[in-house]
């Protein structure tokens, strides 16, 4: 028989007091626990920073094959084209064209939405402290919701225009703060908030899908002996996260086919969300909204998986040099 379900520490219960008269002392505490509610913030912030560092490559080349209509002549055969394509044009750099934005969004995105996350689930554990795969669902939910409105809409926009800019003959952004600026001289604050809804449902769809993966009941392969408190190994962590990432992938990439449409150079050309998910299925068939699958959920996998790692272990570091009552 399996051992009994295991989740990753992120989802773990709150330690209880017992009640007054008892006699019994608090729960036991698992390692970094004590953090999870006081600061998720720091925590899922750098955990963000560094895997958006790792991964970027993946998400330059998913947005470049997303971006590529059926109805110009295609600029890519393929993954491996587009990145030889801008090797050879822009050099190994070229890879990295709109890290920046990514980069100083990704840190209050993770902020975001484990503060989000830790806040809603904090309100929403039943009498034991525990947080079923429902109410995870429903905690991250909200959780996307936020960061797509706070955090994600505006950073996902500028990487877009910039990834797109750079397929142009005279690219006009010289780097993140030109970006920006000439964005919102031409196109005023408005400008840095083109798919709202699209990116509101991905984000939405993408954080309710990855905690309830992540907040079920799956037996735990590693026995825990006499120790039921034993914290998780970083590499089953890292499971947990890369099989929530591809579910998200495989449950919502059309949505964000649709939301890169609609942060493009050419987003005048959809009236809205719904019009321009109209006209990729009229112009390019079905199987448009699957393009950039293969590198998305590359780099996907790696991006949950590295933060949930990520701010498991920071957690038990920050708790092992700032004990916690």
């Amino acid at each position: 028989m399996f051992a009994e379900p295991r989740v990753p520490a992120t989802l773990a219960r709150r330690p209880r007091r017992a009640k007054s008269g008892t006699g019994e002392g608090p729960e036991r505490r698992r390692p970094g626990q004590g953090l999870r509610s006081q600061c998720p913030v720091p925590t899922g912030g750098l955990a963000g920073g560094i895997e958006i560092c790792i991964t970027f490559p993946t998400e330059y080349v998913k947005t470049q094959l997303q971006l590529d209509e059926r109805s110009h002549p295609p600029r890519y055969r393929g993954i491996g084209d587009c990145v030889r394509q801008t090797v050879r044009s822009h050099g190994v750099l070229g890879l990295y064209r709109g890290l920046s934005s990514l980069l100083y969004g990704s840190i209050p995105k993770a902020a975001v939405r484990f503060g989000m996350f830790e806040f809603l689930s904090n309100h929403m554990r039943d009498a034991q402290g525990r947080l079923d795969s429902t109410r995870g669902l429903l905690c991250g939910l909200g959780a996307g919701v936020a960061e797509a409105v706070v955090v994600v809409c505006p950073m996902e926009t500028i990487k877009v225009k910039f990834i797109h800019d750079q397929t142009s003959p005279n690219p006009k952004y010289r780097g993140f703060f030109h970006g920006v600026r000439e964005i919102v001289r031409e196109q005023g604050l408005k400008g840095t908030y083109q798919g709202l809804t699209a990116t509101v449902l991905k984000q939405g769809s993408n954080q309710a899908i990855r905690f309830f993966v992540l907040s079920s009941p799956w037996p735990s392969p590693l026995p825990r002996g006499d120790n039921p408190n034993k914290p998780m190994n970083p590499l089953i962590t890292g499971v947990f996260g890369a099989i929530a990432g591809a579910a998200s992938v495989f449950g919502n990439t059309p949505l964000d086919v649709i939301k890169t449409r609609m942060q493009g150079l050419e987003a005048h050309k959809y009236r809205n969300t719904w019009d321009c998910g109209l006209q990729i299925l009229r112009k390019e068939g079905l199987k448009a909204f699957y393009k950039g699958t293969v590198p998305r959920l590359g780099r996907v996998c790696l991006d949950v998986a590295i933060v949930f790692i990520i701010y498991d272990e920071v957690v038990k570091l920050l708790n092992k040099v700032w004990k916690t009552d």
